[in-house]
């Protein structure tokens, strides 16, 4: 029986096995599925099968749990320690706003760098490298992208002396100082 919710949030189902059942398509998922459904830009909500208690927050946290041990660390050991400082704090209840609007902001300005970079090097010599590190700048924000799919490998370099490559590095990183100095005014 396909579930859905009247404003097409996916409905998962937790059983008290621990395994997940998406009443979208039938079937038992992972971590990784949900994990993958939010780089898709998938909305869920995820329900303790027995009790329809809303508990996506505790299966989200154990996502992050997850990716963290992984080796795919994102949060600072200070920051946890910051955090959980918070916990029992008059300011608690502030914390999960902040956290949320600070996000927020770090992809607004993200898009706007990138917008940034790619219109200081529209119709230059340094077009391609700059096209070239957008990519690696793409893929190594990827996490916070949620609907976002694997970045393409970008092409090998042309064969140039590393003074030439240094001297358009240093030319792009120049013209990179300049655009973000105008943004910050």
């Amino acid at each position: 029986m396909k579930k859905q919710a009247s404003d097409g949030v996916v409905i998962v189902k937790k059983y008290a096995n621990r395994r997940l059942y998406n009443t979208e398509t039938s079937s038992y998922i992972t971590l990784d599925h949900l994990a993958g459904m939010i780089r898709a830009g998938r909305d869920f909500k995820v329900v303790d099968a027995k009790t329809d208690e809303d508990i996506t927050h505790n299966v989200l946290t154990q996502i992050i749990m997850e990716e963290e041990s992984r080796g795919e660390t994102m949060l600072p050991v200070n920051f946890l320690r910051q955090l959980i400082s918070m916990y029992g704090d008059s300011m608690q209840a502030m914390v999960p706003g902040y956290l949320e609007a600070s996000m927020d902001s770090f992809r607004r300005n993200q898009e706007q760098f990138k917008s940034a970079v790619e219109g200081a090097f529209a119709n230059t010599p340094f077009a391609d490298m700059a096209k070239r590190n957008l990519a690696m700048f793409e893929a190594a924000t990827q996490g916070f992208k949620p609907g976002a799919a694997a970045p393409a490998p970008t092409p090998a370099a042309p064969a140039a002396s590393k003074d030439a490559e240094m001297a358009a590095l240093k030319a792009e990183l120049a013209a990179l100082k300049d655009k973000i100095e105008k943004l910050g005014e």
